[in-house]
């Protein structure tokens, strides 16, 4: 499980345990089905009247997505994409197609094969760049879906609380306090459903579903990056430190936190590399 959600999870259920058992007197009085039925009716209801069935039954699969601690593996795509940038370069395609076999991912892959197939830069980085807007254009639809559902459990709280008080006003007259306060708890526990199914479930899977899409989106613009250098026949040091710029966890791209002249600069370290290599005459280091 992906460590972050899974302390949500826990620091979640850790409040609520604390707050039921040291501020409220009988936590069953939060139990209330007629309540958590509104709620959750209403904003599934509401969600296939917005949304195709086939987007809707996808909410499963994206909360395992949620859940599950997925990797990147951008090493292993810069691993690949040097292994055969150093054979094109050198004219080895059999060699080329052969390490294609083994790249894993897919996006890389398409690149890589449309270059050894001659085709022209500007098309192969079109290409990619609709690949891109495709993929963020689909993931941002997804993380939507989460957002109009986190708008309607709210919604569909304050109707449930509408119902209450309508049946509460009725039962005045009768003077039955039992079922004054049934319809006063059902009045009050469906806007408190709302407002936690929307910013304790919905909201936060919308946020994780974003981010991860960013995080996809700097993997995809790397190996576009990658190709585009393997293109021009850039030095593979130059490329191995541009893609690992891509993913370099830099706290303050401006100025260096702790002002010591000791510590170099991407750029600094760059140019001593390659001044090396040239020295050593290994083109392909």
């Amino acid at each position: 499980m992906n460590p972050s959600t899974l302390i949500g999870i826990l620091g979640g259920l850790g409040l609520f345990a604390t707050i039921f058992l040291n501020a409220v007197s009988d936590p069953s009085l939060f139990i209330n089905l007629p309540g958590l039925g509104i709620v959750i009716g209403g904003t599934l209801a509401a969600t296939f009247i917005s949304y195709p069935i086939r987007e809707v039954l996808s909410i499963f699969r994206l909360i395992g997505t949620v859940l599950r601690n997925e990797r990147l593996y951008t090493e292993d795509d810069i691993e690949e994409l040097m292994r055969i940038t150093r054979l094109f370069q050198t004219g080895q395609m059999p060699a080329v197609e052969k390490e294609l076999q083994n790249v894993n991912n897919p996006f890389l892959r398409t690149g890589i094969q449309l270059a050894v197939d001659l085709t022209p830069e500007e098309d192969v980085l079109d290409l990619m760049q609709w690949r891109i807007a495709r993929l963020r254009a689909k993931e941002h639809a997804e993380a939507q879906l989460f957002r109009v559902m986190a708008g309607f459990a709210p919604a569909f709280g304050m109707i449930g609380t509408l119902v209450g008080l309508i049946n509460m006003m009725f039962q005045l007259g009768s003077g039955d306090m039992e079922l004054i306060g049934q319809s006063l708890a059902v009045a009050l526990m469906t806007t408190f459903y709302g407002i936690l199914l929307a910013n304790l479930v919905l909201k936060p899977i919308a946020v994780k579903l974003e981010r991860r899409t960013e995080q996809r989106m700097i993997v995809m613009h790397m190996v576009m990056q990658g190709v585009s250098m393997m293109f021009r026949k850039r030095r593979p040091t130059l490329m191995r430190e541009t893609l690992n710029s891509f993913v370099a966890d830099h706290l303050n791209e401006i100025r260096d936190g702790n002002g010591s002249p000791s510590h170099q600069s991407l750029f600094s370290k760059l140019k001593d590399r390659l001044r090396k290599h040239d020295d050593d005459g290994d083109p392909d280091a």
